[in-house]
């Protein structure tokens, strides 16, 4: 008698374990594309000044008026470093180019922000030994981060034109800039074989601190990078690094001390948090090259608990990088510059 209650016993933690095992193994193989797709995508949106081809999207952001977006755009191409073209455009709710600026300045922007004020920052982002940079360097362009009125006027210059490096004063392809509500500038540089730092200026462009660093300085390290590709702010101050070249994204506090660092979210190239602390990391560069096992797309998830909670798949054949920049409207629409395919695109949302 005792021995068949002890036999039923067993029998039962035994068969415990197993749904247990089961359970568990069918939340962590739930792959994120399974998620639903609440969104409805328009491909080639928006309109440029007298029906001329978008180049290259390296750069969206709201205007604070909360009416128009603003964009840059390679100059019908990849590369403006010889152009008259304006790669810089201000867009109508419809997508319509209702202000177009900066031919000249740039030769291959990159980064994009926008201030308090409005005034926009762009980036040099091709890299020393980077052939993209070439047409740029011939010209005595690259490796600087430019203030711009809307207008169009140089308001400053941060790096010197052509020249690379990783001091103070210098930048090797720094492919993003933020503005912190503070006025503090965060640059993260550089691009692909860059610098590999964050680097912290203060509104007048002193130096204050920096994170990682140096020529080849290529690191798995935490708080250290590879690739950091974009930079992005919640409403506590924390400071988000697409840490791209790693598959992460890593968070720090605005003195440079590492948080937490979060993988959920593939291998970002993009980052925006809306104003209800709300994550959209643009994953352009996932599949069997890069980070196989993950699926490229843009997921969306909470800031403040790593969350990830929707998924847009990119379910075209990749032609080179997918969508790297992105930012929402008020409305919670998604518009995302699509790199190896050339082209800029809107998600509206169909259903809750």
């Amino acid at each position: 008698m005792i021995a068949s209650g002890l036999s039923r016993f067993f029998f039962l933690c035994t068969a415990l374990q197993v749904v247990c095992l089961l359970l568990v193994t069918l939340a962590t193989s739930v792959p994120a594309s399974a998620q639903p797709n609440p969104y409805q995508v328009t491909y080639n949106w928006g309109k440029l000044p007298n029906g001329r081809m978008m180049g290259v999207v390296t750069g969206v952001h709201p205007d604070p008026d909360g009416e128009h977006l603003w964009i840059v755009e390679r100059c019908g191409a990849n590369q403006c470093a010889g152009s008259d073209l304006n790669p810089i455009h201000k867009l109508d709710r419809d997508g319509n180019a209702v202000k177009s600026i900066g031919a000249g300045l740039f030769a291959w922007p990159h980064g994009f922000d926008l201030d308090f004020e409005g005034n926009l920052w762009i980036t040099e982002g091709a890299p020393a030994g980077d052939a993209r940079g070439n047409l740029g360097l011939e010209r005595g362009m690259g490796h600087q981060v430019l203030k711009l009125n809307q207008d169009g006027e140089v308001l400053m210059r941060l790096g010197e034109a052509g020249i690379s490096g990783d001091d103070a004063r210098h930048f090797n392809g720094p492919s993003a800039v933020l503005i912190a509500p503070n006025g503090e500038i965060w640059i993260a540089d550089g691009h692909r074989g860059g610098n590999n730092r964050i680097v912290k200026l203060s509104p007048n462009g002193e130096f204050l601190l920096q994170l990682g660093g140096g020529v080849e300085s290529l690191s798995r390290e935490s708080g250290r990078f590879n690739d950091p590709h974009d930079l992005k702010m919640d409403s506590q101050g924390r400071l988000f690094v697409a840490d791209r070249g790693n598959n992460r994204i890593q968070i720090f506090d605005q003195q440079g001390e590492l948080l937490d660092i979060w993988t959920q979210f593939g291998r970002p190239s993009g980052l925006w948090i809306d104003d209800n602390d709300i994550l959209y990391a643009a994953d352009g560069m996932s599949g069997e090259q890069w980070n196989r096992g993950w699926q490229r797309g843009i997921r969306i998830g909470d800031s403040r608990s790593g969350y990830v909670s929707e998924f847009i798949p990119d379910y075209e054949v990749p032609t080179g990088s997918g969508i790297e920049f992105l930012a929402t409207d008020r409305e919670g629409s998604i518009f995302a510059g699509q790199v190896g395919r050339q082209r800029f695109e809107k998600y509206v949302r169909v259903r809750p």
